[in-house]
């Protein structure tokens, strides 16, 4: 059975680990969550996206190009 999406707007945001190069990973939340952890630590965090409609699209968006299909070579004739 699969799990209804909540309603709501959601959000895409990078968590900002030290020691680390090229940054964080990609985070998916609903806005109100969003909303209090920005209250609790201003800047803490780097918004990608907000506003998304859905939490799939917000998946998509936070995933990239990971799990894409690997792009096969041309079939020689």
């Amino acid at each position: 059975m699969r799990k209804e999406e909540r309603s709501g707007s959601w959000v895409v945001y990078t968590t900002n680990t030290t020691g680390k190069i090229g940054g964080g990973v990609n985070v998916v939340c609903e806005q109100s969550e969003w909303d209090a952890m920005e209250r609790a630590q201003p800047g803490h965090h780097t918004l990608v996206k907000d506003g998304i409609a859905s939490e799939s699209e917000a998946e998509k968006l936070a995933r990239g190009t990971s799990g894409d299909p690997k792009p096969r070579p041309p079939r020689r004739t």
